[in-house]
């Protein structure tokens, strides 16, 4: 009999007063015991972002988290892993995210009742769980293989009313256009970033404190532009390249350029190849004098391409500031599939706006957009080379989509079997009172 099971019969973690339970365990699954505590903790997350719960989450809840650890225990006889680096990019993005939304550390350390260390402590466990858990998934889903006779098969025996409905999909290729930002501005912001340096050399300011107050790095600027522990890679070439050139704790590099903009770097930490840094970004503002110029260059351009001096892919390939289109002639594509084909709601919402007004073969007048990664103000143009109107899906026009279907459609019958026979062998017991729920998956305790 394992401690977890004789936890099962009645342990109770007690608090402030003896007959108040604070805690209890309300699972077991294997040798892994599941709290009242972790639950009710991921539902007020759940709760908090927004994520919807299909039913009673004092059900749905437990039953994801031993799905999980069926999961889990496969991974360590199949020796999956997962690195460190990516951990804690992921600890570091929720953080970011949360603090964000809700305003402060402090305000996230008392809505959640935790210290921040005990948060990224609990993230950590869940982040680097989840992420084995999908390693498995994979390797369980990665040998499926279908051929073109059977997705014709699967969509023929489709019963009618399961035909998947195509929403409007559009080909959209783009130009765009970074405005030019003053020396002036760009000699500003340097002094500023020098003036900061010297602040914190001379002990006037704290590095933390003057990125809490001027750093325009979203992610960072509240955690005092922390960045977390991270290898070389993880940054752009500019940025690591003076970054890990830092050897003493507290030094401040010189300044910085990136796609971003500019940047000041100071060390906290190193951990072999991995480190923590600050930073404090300061971004150049493009006034409204640099719009308006770039607007009419872009006009000129587009009276260009109307009268056929050359074509749009000419012009996105040696003229487009986007580097992602630049190279297939300005063709966006879906950042889930990759396909040219996209529905609306894949594209920016300002391309989408003005593509939803625009004719097969127009190009579109000049409009502001924010540049996905900056966040910069930048003019464009697009050209909307295909719109293929909302229909019930065929074989012939709609293939990829209905292999997708089919292929997710069989990934999902193998890791169903896997989680039903795993049911079978693995021991589970759920406390009196918690096994009254409609589970996704009946049989959780039935064999002891």
């Amino acid at each position: 009999m394992t401690l977890a099971v004789i936890l099962m019969g009645g342990l109770q973690l007690m608090a402030q007063e003896a007959e108040n339970i604070i805690d209890e365990i309300i699972w077991v699954v294997g040798d892994e015991a599941i709290l009242r505590s972790e639950v009710e903790n991921e539902r007020k997350r759940m709760l908090y972002q927004g994520e919807k719960i299909d039913g009673d989450p004092y059900g749905v809840i437990p039953e994801q988290m031993a799905i999980q650890k069926l999961f889990l225990n496969q991974a360590i006889i199949d020796s999956i892993e997962v690195s460190d680096d990516q951990v804690e990019a992921q600890v570091d993005a929720q953080m970011n995210m949360f603090i964000a939304q809700i305003g402060s550390k402090e305000k996230l350390e008392e809505y959640l009742e935790k210290p921040i260390s005990q948060l990224r402590s609990e993230w950590r466990t869940g982040i680097r769980n989840n992420g084995i858990m999908q390693q498995m998934q994979q390797k369980l889903v990665e040998d499926v293989t279908i051929t073109p006779s059977e997705v014709r098969l699967y969509f023929e025996r489709l019963p009618k009313d399961s035909i998947p409905f195509i929403e409007t999909q559009v080909e959209v290729q783009i130009i765009t256009l970074q405005p030019q930002v003053s020396k002036q501005q760009v000699d500003e912001i340097k002094n500023r970033l020098r003036d900061f340096t010297n602040r914190v050399n001379t002990g006037e300011s704290e590095f933390s404190t003057l990125a809490i107050l001027y750093s325009e790095d979203p992610g960072s600027a509240a955690m005092g532009g922390e960045l977390g522990f991270k290898a070389k890679g993880a940054y752009v070439p500019e940025f690591s390249a003076v970054a890990f050139q830092l050897t003493e704790p507290g030094k401040v590099s010189k300044v910085v350029e990136t796609e971003f903009g500019y940047h000041i770097i100071q060390l906290i930490e190193r951990r072999g190849d991995r480190a923590n840094f600050r930073h404090i970004l300061l971004t150049p503002k493009v006034s409204a004098k640099e719009l308006t110029d770039a607007r009419a260059r872009m006009d000129t351009l587009r009276m260009d391409l109307d009268s056929a001096k050359f074509s749009f892919e000419e012009a996105a390939r040696y003229l487009s500031s986007d580097k992602n289109t630049r190279n297939s002639g300005g063709m966006m594509t879906s950042e889930r599939t990759g396909a040219a084909r996209m529905t609306m709601d894949e594209l920016p919402a300002e391309v989408a706006r003005v593509v939803a007004r625009m004719e097969v073969g127009e190009i579109s007048k000049p409009f502001v957009m924010k540049d996905s990664k900056t966040s910069r103000d930048q003019v464009a143009i697009v050209k909307l080379k295909r719109r293929v109107p909302g229909h019930k899906a065929t074989y012939y026009d709609d293939y990829q989509t209905v292999k997708e279907i089919y292929e997710q459609h069989l990934r999902q019958e193998i890791i169903e079997k896997f989680i039903r026979e795993k049911q079978k062998t693995t021991y589970v017991r759920i406390k009196p009172g918690w096994e009254k729920y409609d589970f996704k998956y009946p049989g959780w305790g039935q064999h002891d």
